[in-house]
């Protein structure tokens, strides 16, 4: 279990740190799934078997609503999958944007939406566990890596100056693009206590100490403050060799 729980938590931390430096708009999400099967394998080293299959379940539901979403952004931008050539798309994907920003904040573990209920269970959980400072503190790190490229995503695509992409056809009159997507969308909101009740008949009773309790919000909300602030930056990653590593995804590939 030992192994398992450093594995996880490096397949957590290396996916993150990838996604911030990618550029394609299913690779980050895809990468981001691989974050979050990291945190059910994280789940599985501690014995937490059916919080690991219910997150897998929460997770399922608004990682589905972001790969339509996404789909939906790249047929109407042209079939260009590169963020850089976004921007602005909030104006043309009113709805897709509010439904896209919706499974990103269910992703992030924001308050009440399905991503909340598994995965900061899994993270209070973990916190009971006494396996050290170093996997707790990397545990938050990981967290804060999900923000962070969650909110660069966002921001690239819906918020940032316009990429100079292709000419945008409206997508959003087309019922059955829109349909499953709104559709997923209320599940994002609504599945993660319906899960709970049903995979939980009694409520999970967690002693955490007040800084740990709020540790995973706090970690939450700095990455989110760093990321706003970084809103210049995040159009220049000039890192060199720690840009070009990443997008290699650590050279694991070759």
């Amino acid at each position: 279990s030992a192994l398992l729980l450093f594995i996880s938590i490096m397949t957590m931390f290396m996916s993150g740190v990838v996604a911030i430096f990618e550029y394609d708009l299913k690779k980050i999400i895809a990468l981001s799934t691989l974050s979050q099967l990291g945190m059910m394998m994280f789940s599985i080293s501690l014995g937490l078997y059916e919080l690991a299959f219910f997150h897998l379940l929460t997770h399922a539901l608004f990682k589905a609503l972001l790969f339509l979403c996404a789909g939906i952004l790249i047929h109407g931008a042209g079939n260009t999958q590169d963020i850089r050539s976004f921007g602005g798309l909030s104006l043309n994907f009113p709805l897709v944007t509010v439904c896209m920003n919706l499974a990103n904040l269910s992703l992030c573990g924001v308050p009440f939406l399905a991503g909340f209920y598994s995965k900061d269970l899994i993270v209070e959980l973990a916190c009971q566990y006494s396996w050290g400072i170093f996997v707790l503190l990397m545990m938050f790190i990981c967290l804060s890596l999900t923000v962070l490229y969650s909110v660069r995503l966002t921001y690239l695509s819906f918020v940032g100056p316009y990429g100079g992409g292709t000419s945008i056809s409206v997508c959003e009159s087309d019922y059955s693009l829109v349909g499953p997507v709104v559709i997923l969308s209320f599940t994002s909101l609504v599945s993660g206590p319906i899960l709970s009740w049903l995979n939980f008949p009694a409520p999970v009773l967690i002693f955490l100490p007040v800084f740990l309790k709020w540790g995973a919000l706090f970690f939450v909300g700095v990455s989110l403050l760093v990321v706003l602030s970084l809103q210049g930056v995040t159009y220049s990653y000039k890192w060199g060799a720690v840009s070009k590593l990443s997008g290699l995804m650590w050279f694991l590939p070759w």
